[in-house]
């Protein structure tokens, strides 16, 4: 695909999808690139666009490839469920391999919902917190996100803690008036907040590390002091690990810290890189969920067989520990290059160069594009590490960012 003929494609997405992208993250605008490239296929730590370029990819799919693209073992296993049908609608023995997965590996899980989307699955867990507790207000912190959810897309007021005002045009200031924004890290006013709204609260809902506004780990303190604050008040602690589940460590944040939520947002890597996510936790939470309890969820494609199948592929080959000795030691080395020009912040497999500001982060972004270098369109975002990205291309990226600061 000519360039000529990529720009020609950007003109007739822009004629058919909203804003020529089915996802705003996959803009290039902010970066200060008026189309994106199109993607032709993937391999290993590699993207090639449509015109030919190769491009060594520390987005990952927003990491949901902790093996890197085009996975052989995984492709294999999706092939082999297509064949047998796409979708049916009705149970199938991999979903429940799935689960047991899923319920071994992650601490605090004891039963869990298989669902299509990190959006669905932290939808679906609001709900499922305020249908146990028979509360509506729900405390998120300033810079989380949980997806596209409509009580979940609030900012902050004025003050250090208020009640949630709509981020985006569409979701109606009621839907938001019980969702309460705290600063995130900040033990002394989540406190506050919760004394003050704590009666009528069903639930804490965090990135344990956060991933959306740049990787931020959390404050000695701050998981354990979430705790026992759901603990005094009643409310349920949630934990969203769409992006740190089975990234920085097979049990995610949870296990790493060592702080059980009441119940987990999974999504990503549990999928294999299709479209799959799971909320779980507490049996006794979980049990509230229709058919066996009031609280009602559905979905018609929830643990389809091509999604499982992948994810199993996935997830059985992360049961071993030197899987993550060894992104820890990739990650390490990769955060040694990149904080000789500024501040790198990383936990495991996932960390964010911070620039100076927007304009640095765009100038950074083109320049390391144009040497076959693609990181996130988005200061705010993570770089990816999977098995794919070997000492080669740590050092090629680090070597691009060199030259960048010179």
């Amino acid at each position: 695909m000519a360039v000529g003929i990529r720009s020609q494609l950007w003109s007739r997405a822009q004629r058919v999808i909203p804003g020529g992208v089915n996802s705003p993250v996959r803009s290039m605008k902010a970066v200060g690139l008026d189309e994106p490239f199109f993607v032709r296929l993937g391999e290993g730590a590699y993207l090639e666009t449509g015109d030919g370029q190769r491009l060594l990819d520390w987005v990952c799919s927003w990491g949901a490839l902790i093996f890197g693209h085009a996975d052989p073992e995984t492709v294999e296993a999706v092939r082999e469920a297509a064949l047998a049908g796409t979708s049916y609608g009705a149970p199938t023995e991999r979903e429940v391999l799935l689960a047991e997965e899923i319920v071994d590996a992650v601490p605090s899980v004891e039963l869990v919902r298989l669902v299509s989307s990190g959006t669905e699955a932290a939808m679906s867990a609001i709900r499922l917190a305020r249908g146990a507790t028979r509360r509506d207000r729900v405390l998120k912190f300033a810079g989380c996100y949980h997806g596209h959810v409509d009580a979940l897309l609030a900012e902050a007021g004025s003050g250090v803690a208020t009640l949630g005002i709509p981020a985006t045009p569409g979701v109606p200031s009621d839907v938001t008036a019980h969702t309460i924004v705290c600063p995130y890290n900040d033990l002394e006013a989540t406190a506050a907040a919760v004394a003050h709204y704590g009666e009528g609260l069903a639930c804490v809902i965090v990135e344990p590390v956060a991933g959306n506004m740049g990787v931020v780990a959390p404050a000695p303190g701050f998981l354990e002091g979430l705790r026992q604050l759901c603990d005094a008040s009643g409310s349920l602690l949630v934990f969203d690990e769409v992006i740190t589940g089975f990234r920085i460590a097979r049990g995610g944040a949870q296990e790493r810290y060592g702080v059980l939520p009441d119940l987990t947002i999974l999504g990503k890597i549990v999928g294999g890189g299709l479209p799959l996510a799971a909320f779980g936790g507490r049996a006794d939470v979980m049990q509230q969920l229709a058919p066996s309890g009031p609280v009602y969820q559905a979905g018609t494609l929830s643990g389809n067989p091509l999604a499982t199948a992948a994810g199993l592929s996935v997830l059985r080959r992360l049961r071993d520990p030197a899987i993550y000795e060894e992104l820890e030691r990739r990650g390490a080395r990769l955060e040694a290059g990149l904080s000789a020009h500024g501040r790198v912040a990383r936990v495991g497999a996932m960390a964010t160069r911070f620039a100076a500001d927007v304009d640095e982060y765009a100038a950074l972004f083109r320049h390391l594009l144009e040497r076959g270098v693609y990181i996130a369109p988005s200061q705010y975002e993570a770089m990816f590490l999977s098995l794919a990205h070997g000492d080669e291309e740590i050092d090629r990226t680090i070597e691009a960012v060199d030259a960048f600061a010179a």
